[in-house]
Parts: structure tokens; sequence; C-alpha cells
């Protein structure tokens, strides 16, 4: 081999030609110039075996590449690989199928596996199918690529929402499930929430006929941080109904009639769908007599013509009417109803001032509360009418052009005052209904139309009464005797008590003064105390006459003796004293003493008489004796006087 000059330079122990010189390298950790080395710092070059070893040959004598071929085949080895990070996105191609999974090249080091799952929106796919998918993991714990196509799909999807939100775009979705408070959308292979609301522009309760259906919506909402969508077909439908709102207020006029349909019912009306635009039916435009509430007259889903009364431009309202389509009912009054005509009629309603009959549907005639009865007394109307009863009235009055009509109940019947005296005489006595009652009287109707005051005075002979519903009530019959008649004034004075005797003229002798009777108190106040005595009577005690003589008061419901100190038959009053009697008592027993020493007196001055006219001469001891008897007679004249 040497004698050819072949040399294999790969030969382990090849020995280098020419030694090869290390230049001293110094080290010094010493600031200084930069020529100065510390000798302590100098290594001389020290030679071995093979340091003329060339490196760049193999032992195959096979030359490595420079620096420049294997940048280059690098880069060619390099795009023999696609480059790839988590997450993203990529076209792959299927290279194998399984009863459960579809095998994907990517241009990897390595194939992915999606489930079939993933692929049943596509159920034709085949080996060298391109599908887009997404890399979950390049690689994972067993070194596995992990693609999935789901993913890819929700992110484009999202991305396609993301865009039709902008823009406003409509979208097809088809209607998956139902789900609580809407239903759940398939849009671009994404799932939505679609609201109840948002259904349709009238309520929805049945979500379940919407289930497989394929609708268009718009997107109304988004939240980006959960990739969450709403989407609304309701919204689809408000922008046909404005586009056919505006073709419709562009061409509408007032008088104009449309036929609508009755889409909600209220309490002061019905709307009305006139295609695509709402309009209200106000209540008193319905009809032109009375109703309560529109659906008497009115059904949901009815179709009706109906007349524009107004509408406002810029708040796209109308108004509408019914009852205007039909002439007015007085401009067609009947010839039957004219003044002096009996009519009868449905109360509509009730006024403190009287009430209003409908005689036909639009016509109405007043029955004012004087002409209700032909008694003077009051009538409230809300007490004596009541709604959709029937009354039948005379026409008093009627004005066409005014569209206004009296009526009159009372003057159906012949004025029962004209021949007042030949029924109701004075001294006549008759039972009467108690009609009311006031703080000064009771209102007895005899008959309708006639009738009377009793007032409280005339109640009762005896008692007295503070209001006179503690005597009568209300409903309760009474029996009555004419006392008078006042004809103009159509008034009849009625009395109770007169029906009886006045017994304050039988008890007066029974109940003179200074006669005692027994009393309970019924009543106690700051002037004194009511009394009830016999015979249903009633007096009066002043407060100093209730002084017991243990100096207390005589209280409420007790019972006690009382002296008549007044009997009063005109004023029909009594007075009663208590105190009266136990001073009286005291008086007599005072008058008693005083007369017994007024005897006493008498008969000591007979005895000194007796002894002055047996005495003919004085002594001494008789001196004594006269002067003590007149010294005791002088004490008891003094007593007497000061007495």
């Amino acid at each position: 081999m040497s004698e050819n000059n072949i040399v294999n330079q790969n030969a382990e122990n090849q020995e280098p030609e020419t030694p090869i010189e290390h230049p001293a390298t110094a080290i010094t950790n010493e600031p200084g110039g930069d020529n100065e080395t510390p000798k302590e710092m100098v290594k001389e070059d020290v030679q071995s075996a093979h340091d003329d070893f060339d490196w760049s040959i193999d032992k195959r004598n096979v030359a490595q590449y420079t620096d420049a071929e294997k940048e280059k085949y690098d880069k060619v080895y390099e795009g023999t690989f696609v480059q790839i990070e988590d997450g993203e996105i990529i076209n792959g191609t299927i290279v194998g199928l399984t009863k459960t999974d579809a095998v994907l090249n990517i241009g990897f080091k390595s194939d992915g596996m999606i489930s079939l799952n993933e692929f049943r929106d596509l159920p034709g796919i085949a080996i060298g199918d391109e599908v887009e998918v997404m890399v979950l993991e390049k690689e994972d714990r067993q070194g596995h690529l992990n693609l999935s196509r789901k993913s890819a799909r929700i992110y484009r999807a999202w991305e396609k929402i993301m865009e039709v939100h902008k823009t406003g775009e409509v979208v097809t979705g088809v209607v998956t499930s139902k789900t609580k408070g809407g239903l759940i959308v398939d849009v671009f292979g994404m799932e939505t929430f679609l609201p109840g609301s948002q259904i349709d522009v009238k309520p929805v309760t049945d979500y379940d006929q919407f289930v497989g259906k394929t609708m268009e919506f718009k997107v109304v909402k988004i939240n980006e941080t959960i990739k969450n969508a709403v989407v609304s077909h309701k919204a689809l439908i408000e922008s046909d109904i404005e586009a056919q709102r505006a073709e419709i207020m562009s061409k509408l006029e007032k008088g104009q009639v449309l036929e609508g349909t009755v889409k909600n019912i209220t309490d002061f009306g019905a709307f009305m769908d006139l295609g695509g635009l709402d309009g209200l039916l106000y209540i008193t435009d319905i009809s032109w007599g009375r109703i309560f509430h529109p659906s008497e007259v009115l059904k949901m889903d009815q179709k009706l013509q109906v007349v524009v009364l107004d509408f406002d431009d810029d708040k796209k309202r109308i108004s509408l009417g019914l009852k205007q389509l039909t002439p007015h009912p007085w401009d067609i009054l009947p010839e039957w109803i004219h003044e002096g005509a009996t009519v009868k009629g449905k109360v509509v309603n009730i006024e403190d001032y009287g009430a209003f009959l409908e005689i036909q549907p639009g016509v109405e005639g007043l029955v004012h509360v004087s002409e209700i009865t032909w008694a003077n007394t009051p009538v409230n109307a809300k007490e004596f009418f009541k709604l959709n009863d029937e009354y039948e009235a005379k026409v008093v009055t009627l004005d066409k052009d005014a569209r206004k009509m009296s009526l009159s109940i009372k003057q159906l019947s012949e004025d029962p005052w004209n021949a007042i005296e030949n029924k109701y005489p004075e001294g006549s006595k008759h039972l009467g209904l108690v009609k009311n009652i006031t703080p000064y009287g009771v209102f007895v109707e005899l008959e309708p139309g006639i009738g009377g005051m009793i007032h409280i005075s005339d109640l009762n002979w005896l008692k007295r009464y503070n209001h006179p519903s503690e005597y009568t009530k209300v409903g309760e019959n009474i029996d009555t005797i004419i006392m008078g008649i006042d004809k103009e004034n159509r008034k009849l004075h009625l009395g109770h008590k007169q029906l009886e005797e006045d017994p304050w003229n039988a008890l007066s002798e029974t109940f003179a003064v200074g006669t005692e009777h027994e009393g309970t108190i019924t009543r106690r106040d700051d002037k004194g105390a009511t009394v009830q005595l016999a015979y249903g009577l009633e007096g009066f005690a002043p407060n100093r006459h209730l002084t017991r003589e243990d100096g207390k008061s005589i209280g409420a419901d007790e019972t006690a003796k009382f002296v008549i100190i007044e009997f009063d038959r005109n004023e029909k009053r009594i007075i009663l004293s208590h105190s009266r009697i136990w001073e009286q008592a005291q008086a007599a027993e005072e008058e008693s003493q005083k007369k017994e020493a007024r005897v006493e007196a008498e008969k000591t001055k007979k005895a000194v008489k007796n002894i002055q006219s047996k005495v003919e001469k004085t002594t001494l001891g008789d001196l004594g004796a006269l002067a003590e008897i007149k010294e005791k007679l002088k004490q008891e004249e003094n007593n007497k006087e000061s007495e």
C-alpha cells in the first residue's frame, strides 16, 4: 500500500508526518499590558500521537459534507415533514379506515386517528378523501398524533358566525333538540341557542314542533369568551313585518276601510293585524251601544272590516273603528220613539243623579232621580237601580240633534197626591214601611210615592231616644197616624205615639211632687243621671241630688229611693232627688227634738208658777230654790233662740 502511495486516511495507526506546533497559551487574572505575560502562567506545547488525524474523513473513506452542503441538505430533509403546532387547523388525507376510526395523513412523521363518530355528517367517506382537522396534540403520552375533525368544524363555524354577526347576514340552521327555555340549532356545524321568545312574533308554547326543521336565523348575540351564540328567527319575521308596515303606512289614509284579524283582546279594546301592521280598535269604537268588555262582541282570530280613524307615522299607531261602518242609531231613530211614548230599556250606567236606559244600541235616555217616584223623599239611584235590569219609562223630552232623551218612571202612573185627602185623611191609621232613618226622625212609606216622617219625639210618650235607630230599623213595619197633610210640598206629618193615650195624664197623681219611688240609674254624665222609674217613665237627678247620707254618690246601674221634686206633664220632665230623702229625715228628727224641748219648758214654767202662788213669805232657802229655777228657764230660752 505504501508503495502505491495509497493512504488510508482513516487508518487507526496513521501517524502524523509533520509535527504540529501549538502556540503557547497565556492565562492571567492580573491586569497589565497587552504584551506582558507572567512566566509562571506560560505552558509549553506538548505533542502527542494522532495529532495530525484528519477528522473530516470517516472509516468508509467518505468525506463529510461541507457546512454549506449540510445546510442545503438539512433544508431538503426538513421539507419532507410538515411543521405543525397544537391547535393548528390543517388538511389531511384519509389513508385507512377501520370499523371505528379513520386514519389520516397530514404529512407529519406519524399518522393520526379520528373516530368515525366525527364523520356522521359524511356517511360516504372513503380512502383518499381530504378533510380539515385540528391538531389537538402532536404527541400525547403514548406518542400518538391526536387529531379532531369536530374541533376544526367548530372553529371554522365560530369564524363564520362571528363574521355573519358583524354583517347581519341571514344563516340557515337545523333545529336539533329542545332545551330549557328554547331550542338548540346547528349552524355551520356548531350548536347555538334559540330562546323561546325569539322563535316567532307570537308566543310559542310547543317547542317540539320545530325539532328537525331547517330554518333561517340571524345571529343576534355572541360571547367570545365561552364561544357561545344566540340566534333569532323572530328578528327575520320582524324585519319582514317592518317592510310591510312601511309599505302599508305609505298608502294609509283616514277613512280607508281595511280587513284585519283580531290578534289580542284587552279590557280597553282589541289589537287588529292589518297584514304586518297592528291597529287598535278601542272599546268605544266597537259598537254604538254600551259594552263592558270587547269579548262581548269580538273573538280571537276573527276577520273584520274596519275603518282607519287616525294614524301617526312617527309612532306607527293606527286607530281603527268598527261602529263607524254603520249609521248612527240616532240618525235612523224609529218613529215609535217620540215624546209621550212608553219605551223599555236596559240599565247601562248608574250615576248619583240618575240612571241611563239603553232603548236601542246607541240610543240612551236618562231617568233623573226626581222622575223615579212621586214621593218627596230623596231617592238614591245606585240603591234603586241595578245594571242590566229592564224598566219601562215614558219619554218626557227628545232632542235628536243633541242626541238626548229624558225618561220618567213615575209618570207611567197617576200622581197619588192629587187625591191624597181621600185616601189618607187626617187622623187615619196606616201601616207603613221604614225606608230611611235620620238623627231627627223616621221616613215611612205608606205606598209607592206616598210617605212622610215621624219625628223622634213622636215615637214614644214616656222614653226619650238619642237616635231613632234605638226604636226601629230600616225595612221594619211601623203603625202610623196621619197628623197633617202638606199637599203643596207633598209631605205627610206622621205620628206613632199618638196611637195611644198620653200616659202622663194618668200618672200625674202617681208621681206627684214629694212622693217617693224606687229607681235605677241607667246613664250618668257630668250634669247628673237618668233614672228609670216604674211604668216606663224616666227621670233626671242632678249631681247634687245623688249624694248619699255617708257623703258618697250613687253610681250607674245602682238602685235607690228617689223623691219627686218636679213633675212637668207638658214638657214630659221629671226631676228626682235622693239626697232630699235623708235630708228630710234629719230635719224631721231635729224638729221632733225641738218640740220635746218646748214641751219640757212649758212644764217647768207651770211648776214655777205653782210654787210662787203657794209661798206667802220668802225664806232664805226658798230664795235659793227660786234662783235655780230662774237660771234653768233662762238657759232654755237662750237655747231656743239659738236654734
